[in-house]
C-alpha cells in the first residue's frame, strides 16, 4: 500500500514538472510573442519618425536651399546696381528719393491700420454683423425658437440687373463660425453667393450673432438650421429642394444638418471641410497634432471658464495665424507698405472680417473638440448630437460634393475625404445605397481661397453650380469631378467637366497611409481624463474666480483685439496722421522704379519672411517628432486601444442581403419602359467608367422633360436609380438577360434603344466598350444593329 502511494506520488510528480514545464514554455512564447509585437510595433515608431523627419529635412533643405540662392543672386544684383561707374553721383539722389518714398509709405501704412482700428472698434460696437457686400432681409432669426440659438436666416437681395427666379432651386450658403464672423461666401462679386446670383437662383445665407444665446448648444444651432432650410422651402414650392454649401466648419455643420434631417436638402457641397480630423501625411499638416503637444479638450474648457461660460473665438483666429506667423505678422504689412495706396482697400475689407472675434458657448466648443478634432468621433459613427441622438453619415441621401485642396494647411484632402472610407465599405456601397458623393481637389489652393479667392469663384464654383442641376441624374457611385479643357477668354471662358468613376482605393492614394492616426487615439483617451480632471479639480475654482467682469476684461485684453484697438483714433498718438496722410495722397513722391534701395528693401524683406518660415518649420518639424515619439511608442498604443475602434463595415454578402437588395432583385424582371431605360443606362454608365457634362445634361433632359419620368416626382426617380442600380451591380448579366421581360413590345424596345444613344452622343465621340454595349442591347432586344447617330431626343419626337 505505501509503495503504490510512492508510485503515484512519483507519477503525480513526474506529470506536474513536465506541465510545469510545457506551461513555462507557453508562458516563454506568449512573453516572446509580446516582445516581438512590442518591438514591431517600436520598429513601425521609430519608421514613421525616420519618414517624417527625412520629408521635413527634404522640404526644408530644397525649398530654403532655393529660396536662399534667389536671394543672393538678387544681392548681387542690387551690389551690381550701386557699383556701376554713373551711381556714385546719383547714389546719393536715390538715398533721398527713397527715404521720401519710405516716410511717405510709413504714414500710410500707419493711416491705414489706424483706419483698420477704427473700423474694428465700430464693427464690435455693431453687433459684429455679417460682411456680406449684398443687401439682404432677415427671415428667420434663431433666437425665437424653442430651443434658441444666435443663427439668423437672411435672403440675399439681388443687385441691380440680376434676375432670380422663384422656381429655381434655391442656395443656402452656411459660412463657417470658427471665431470669425459671416459674410466671407459673399463679400465678393465674384463668390458663391454672387456665382449662384448670376445663375438666378435665389440665395439665403445662415449667418450669426456675436454673441450665443443662453445654453445654447450644437444640437440647438443644427435644428435651426433644418427650420431655416424648411423655411427656404415653404417659400419655393416649385422649386426642387434646396442646395446648402457649407464652408470649413459650415462643412461639417452641412453634414449634421443632412445626417440628422435625410428627406430636407437637396444636393449639399462642403468646402474645405475637417470630417476626419486624424488624418494627414507624415511630413505635413502640423495643425493635427496640437491636442497632443499642447493639451486636448482641458484647455477650451479652461478658457471658457476663464470667459464665464462663454469661449473667445480670438483664441482660435490666433491659433491660425500662428499656422503661418510669416504671412500673418509680417508679409501682409508688408505687402501694404509697398503699396499702400493701391492694397489699402483690400486690405481693410479682409481684416473687417478677420478682426470680427465671436463667442462661442463651452457646450458648443467642447462638442467640437471631444467629438471631432480630438475624439475623431463623427466617422467612427459614436458622436452624439445630443443624449441618445447619434449622428450617422449613412443617413445623408442627398448627393454630397466635397471641394479638398493640396495647398489647404488646415483642412488637407485627407481630412477632408478619408471619412468616406470610414463610412462606406466600398463604392459599390455607396451605390447600392443611392448615394452620390462626387469631389474635387485642387493643386494648389489655400484653406481660404476655397471659398473666398475669386478666380475658384469664376471656375470651380460657377461649374459646381451648373452641374448640380444634373447632378440627379447621375448614377449612384463615386465619382472625381475635373475640370478639364478651357475654351474662350475672359467672361466668354468655358471648362469641359467630367466626372471619373473612382474607387475607394483612389481616395487611399491621397493618404501615406493611415498607421499613423493610431496614436490619436491615444490622445483621444488623454485628453478624456484630463478634462475629468479639469473638471474634478480645477473648474470650481476657475469658476468661482471669473466673474462676468472678469470674462469682458479678459476679452478685451486679448492681444489680437488690443492690437487693433491701440491703432486706433482712440489713441491721441495718432491724431496727426489723417492730415499727413491727406497731403501725402495729394501730392505723392514714389521713387523710381530702378531705384536699388527698392531693391534692396525688397531683399531684406524676402530674408525676413524665409527666416519667419524657417523657424515656423523647425517648429512643425519639433511638434511632429514630439508627438509621435510620445504616443505612438506600444504603450501609448495599449494605451489608446479602446479609442482606435472604427464602425463596423459590412462585406459584399451582407450587403447583398440587405432587405432592400433582396427586394430590388425580386423585381428583376417587373417592371415596364421607365425601368428598362434607367437599367440601360446605368449599364451604360458602368461601361463608360466616367461621364462628361453635356452627356449628363443629355440624361437630365430624359428624366426631368421627358414621360414617364416628367411626371414622376423626385424621390421617385431616386427610388427608381436606386433599385436599377443594385440590380446592376449584384447580377449584371441577368440585369441585361431580363430586358425584354420590361419591353414586351417591339416599338418600346426601339425606343428605349435610341434613348440610350441619345444620351452618350455621336458614334465618333464613343468608347469601343460603350459601342459593344449598345450593341449588346440591340442583340438582347431584337432590335436593328446600330447605324446612324440619334442626336435629337426621340422620346420629344415620340411624344
Amino acid at each position: 500500500m505505501a509503495e503504490r502511494s510512492i508510485n503515484m506520488w512519483r507519477e503525480n510528480a513526474v506529470t506536474g514538472m513536465a506541465e510545469a514545464r510545457e506551461g513555462g514554455q507557453e508562458l516563454l512564447g506568449a512573453q516572446l510573442q509580446t516582445s516581438s509585437a512590442m518591438l514591431a510595433q517600436l520598429a513601425k515608431t521609430s519608421e514613421m519618425l525616420s519618414r517624417g523627419a527625412s520629408r521635413q529635412f527634404d522640404r526644408i533643405s530644397k525649398t530654403h536651399a532655393a529660396r536662399m540662392r534667389r536671394s543672393f543672386e538678387a544681392l548681387q544684383s542690387v551690389m551690381e546696381q550701386m557699383a556701376r561707374p554713373e551711381r556714385p553721383g546719383r547714389l546719393v539722389e536715390a538715398w533721398r528719393d527713397y527715404g521720401h518714398d519710405v516716410a511717405n509709405r510709413a504714414v500710410l501704412t500707419l493711416d491705414t491700420l489706424r483706419e483698420r482700428g477704427d473700423i474694428f472698434l465700430r464693427h464690435e460696437a455693431e453687433g459684429c454683423p455679417p460682411v456680406l457686400i449684398y443687401d439682404y432681409e432677415v427671415v428667420m432669426d434663431g433666437a425665437s425658437l424653442p430651443q434658441p440659438c444666435n443663427y439668423v436666416l437672411l435672403k440675399i437681395l439681388p443687385p441691380e440687373g440680376c434676375e432670380v427666379h422663384d422656381w429655381k432651386r434655391p442656395y443656402i450658403i452656411i459660412d463657417p463660425r470658427a471665431g470669425h464672423g459671416a459674410g466671407i461666401g459673399g463679400f465678393k462679386p465674384d463668390s458663391q453667393v454672387g456665382v449662384a446670383l448670376r445663375d438666378g437662383h435665389p440665395v439665403y445665407f445662415v449667418s450669426f450673432r456675436r454673441e450665443p444665446e443662453p445654453g445654447q448648444t450644437l444640437a440647438s444651432v443644427t435644428r435651426a438650421e433644418a427650420e431655416f432650410v424648411r423655411e427656404v422651402k415653404r417659400r419655393h414650392p416649385d422649386a426642387s429642394n434646396p442646395v446648402v454649401t457649407g464652408n470649413c466648419q459650415g462643412g461639417w455643420a452641412t453634414l449634421l444638418l443632412a445626417a440628422t434631417n435625410p428627406d430636407l436638402t437637396g444636393p449639399i457641397c462642403i468646402n474645405g471641410a475637417p470630417v476626419a480630423t486624424w488624418a494627414g501625411e507624415v511630413g505635413s499638416h502640423p495643425m493635427r497634432y496640437n491636442a497632443g503637444v499642447l493639451g486636448g479638450a482641458w484647455q477650451p474648457m479652461f478658457w471658457a471658464d476663464m470667459g464665464a461660460g462663454v469661449f473667445d473665438g480670438a483664441h482660435l483666429v490666433m491659433n491660425f495665424e500662428m499656422l503661418n506667423p510669416s504671412r500673418s505678422y509680417f508679409r501682409k504689412y508688408y505687402d501694404l507698405f509697398q503699396a499702400p495706396a493701391q492694397s489699402r482697400q483690400r486690405f481693410l475689407e479682409f481684416e473687417k472680417w478677420w478682426g470680427g472675434f465671436f463667442l462661442l458657448n463651452e457646450a458648443e466648443i467642447r462638442w467640437i473638440v471631444e467629438q471631432l478634432f480630438v475624439g475623431n468621433r463623427l466617422v467612427k459613427n459614436e458622436a452624439r448630437l445630443e443624449p441618445g441622438r447619434i449622428v450617422d453619415l449613412k443617413n445623408i441621401r442627398a448627393p454630397i460634393i466635397v471641394f479638398a485642396s493640396h495647398g489647404d494647411n488646415i483642412t488637407p484632402p485627407q481630412q477632408a475625404l478619408n471619412w468616406i472610407l470610414d463610412t462606406y465599405a466600398d463604392a459599390s456601397e455607396i451605390q447600392i445605397r443611392g448615394q452620390r458623393i462626387i469631389y474635387m481637389v485642387h493643386d494648389q489652393i489655400g484653406h481660404l481661397g476655397i471659398f473666398v479667392s475669386s478666380k475658384i469663384a469664376k471656375k470651380e464654383h460657377t461649374e459646381v453650380t451648373s452641374t448640380l442641376k444634373t447632378i440627379e441624374a447621375l448614377a449612384p457611385g463615386l465619382y472625381e469631378m475635373k475640370i478639364d479643357d478651357t475654351f474662350g477668354h475672359g467672361a466668354e471662358k468655358e471648362f469641359t467637366v467630367s466626372f471619373h468613376e473612382r474607387a475607394l482605393d483612389d481616395i487611399r492614394a491621397l493618404d501615406d497611409g493611415r498607421d499613423d492616426e493610431v496614436a490619436f487615439a491615444a490622445v483621444a483617451r488623454a485628453s478624456e481624463m484630463q478634462a475629468g480632471a479639469y473638471e474634478l479639480m480645477g473648474r470650481p475654482v476657475i469658476q468661482a474666480l471669473a466673474t462676468q467682469p472678469v470674462a469682458r476684461m479678459g476679452r478685451a485684453q486679448h492681444p489680437l483685439r488690443m492690437q487693433r484697438a491701440l491703432m486706433s483714433s482712440h489713441n491721441p498718438m495718432l491724431s496727426p496722421l489723417p492730415r499727413l496722410a491727406a497731403a501725402i495722397e495729394t501730392q505723392p513722391r514714389r521713387a523710381a522704379p530702378d531705384n536699388p534701395f527698392l531693391a534692396a528693401e525688397k531683399l531684406w524683406a524676402d530674408v525676413i519672411e524665409q527666416s519667419l518660415d524657417f523657424a515656423r518649420d523647425i517648429r512643425d518639424a519639433w511638434y511632429e517628432w514630439l508627438f509621435f515619439a510620445t504616443w505612438s511608442t506600444p504603450w501609448a498604443r495599449a494605451f489608446g486601444r479602446t479609442h482606435q475602434l472604427r464602425r463596423t463595415l459590412k462585406n459584399d454578402v451582407e450587403l447583398k442581403n440587405l432587405p432592400e437588395v433582396q427586394a430590388a432583385l425580386r423585381n428583376m424582371r417587373r417592371g415596364g419602359f421607365a425601368e428598362a431605360v434607367i437599367r440601360m443606362l446605368i449599364l451604360l454608365a458602368e461601361s463608360r467608367g466616367n461621364v462628361r457634362r453635356d452627356r449628363l445634361e443629355r440624361s437630365a433632359r430624359i428624366l426631368t422633360q421627358d414621360e414617364p419620368f416628367r411626371s414622376m416626382t423626385a424621390d421617385e426617380r431616386k427610388l427608381l436609380i436606386q433599385e436599377q442600380t443594385m440590380i446592376v451591380h449584384f447580377e449584371p448579366e441577368h440585369a441585361i438577360e431580363s430586358l425584354p421581360a420590361l419591353l414586351p413590345r417591339k416599338k418600346e424596345r426601339e425606343l428605349a434603344c435610341k434613348v440610350v444613344r441619345y444620351v452618350p452622343g455621336a458614334q465618333k465621340e464613343m468608347a469601343t466598350h460603350t459601342i459593344e454595349t449598345l450593341q449588346r442591347f440591340h442583340e438582347i432586344l431584337g432590335v436593328a444593329p446600330l447605324n446612324d447617330d440619334v442626336l435629337n431626343d426621340p422620346m420629344a419626337a415620340a411624344e
